[in-house]
């Protein structure tokens, strides 16, 4: 059997349905697997940041339906005191007290937990600015369910591999410690999101290389599928703003990207 879920309230004064648009399957899941840490990321813990009660009812019900054990708030300051020690947020940012974006720059400043946006805003400006503030991933309200489930499955399997474990990678100026994750430039600490360090790690790492897009996707988001091309922009960008130079990072047009040099 199958269902459609929908779950209603108010944004902004207006109605809202949250539709998971992907036919869900009613018969039970299977208990196989749902330890946390399988390949699946079933077990993990979710926290949902959902200010529509309906909604974020309607999403615990199929998160825990599914294997995740999962909680809701309906507040910035909810949220910033019941993260610690999830495994997954799910974040709304049209909260009543404090901005979402806001909530995620604070959580991401104090903790690596894997955040996604699940928002109604849809703006390429909006989903910008949500992967600059930290975020994980971005998704679009309306949403299938069975999407938001194999992102947040990505997103799981790339944080149990926090990578790379390794030693020091020096290029230049640059000193990027993978077990600190941590990076200096010409002695001073630079503040990078999780995502941030990866890729240029990967391209630090491989300075000789062009690495292809779907390469970055594969080793940084654990994505290969899927064709964002602006998250990588997004990050790219927000990388060189803050090693101070565009040259750091060369746009190889119609391949991706290679280190460069200052």
């Amino acid at each position: 059997m199958s269902q459609q879920v929908v779950g209603c309230g108010g944004l902004h004064g207006k109605q809202l349905c949250t539709k998971f648009t992907a036919e869900v399957d009613t018969t039970p899941p299977s208990r196989t697997g749902i330890d946390r840490g399988e390949g699946d990321g079933r077990g993990a813990q979710v926290l949902v940041v959902e200010s529509e009660q309906g909604a974020a009812e309607s999403l615990v019900q199929e998160l825990r339906r599914h294997g995740y054990p999962a909680e809701s708030v309906s507040t910035g300051a909810a949220a910033l005191r019941e993260y610690q020690g999830v495994d997954l947020i799910l974040l709304d940012l049209d909260l009543p007290d404090l901005d979402g974006l806001e909530v995620c720059r604070r959580i991401r400043a104090a903790n690596d937990v894997p955040i996604i946006t699940v928002t109604a805003r849809s703006s390429e400006l909006d989903c910008v600015l949500g992967l600059q503030a930290g975020s994980d991933d971005y998704v679009v309200k309306p949403f299938g369910l069975r999407e938001l489930m194999a992102r947040m499955e990505a997103v799981l399997r790339r944080a149990r591999r926090r990578r790379p474990v390794g030693p020091v990678v020096t290029y230049g100026p640059l000193h990027l410690d993978s077990a600190k994750r941590q990076l200096l430039l010409e002695g001073r600490l630079v503040d990078l999101t999780p995502k941030e360090f990866d890729l240029l790690y990967q391209l630090v790492s491989q300075p000789d290389v062009t690495l292809s897009r779907r390469q970055l996707m594969s080793e940084v988001w654990d994505d290969d599928w899927s064709h964002r091309g602006r998250t990588i922009d997004t990050h790219v960008s927000s990388i060189r703003g803050k090693l101070g130079s565009s040259s750091w990072i060369v746009t190889v047009r119609g391949i991706g990207f290679r280190l460069g040099h200052p």
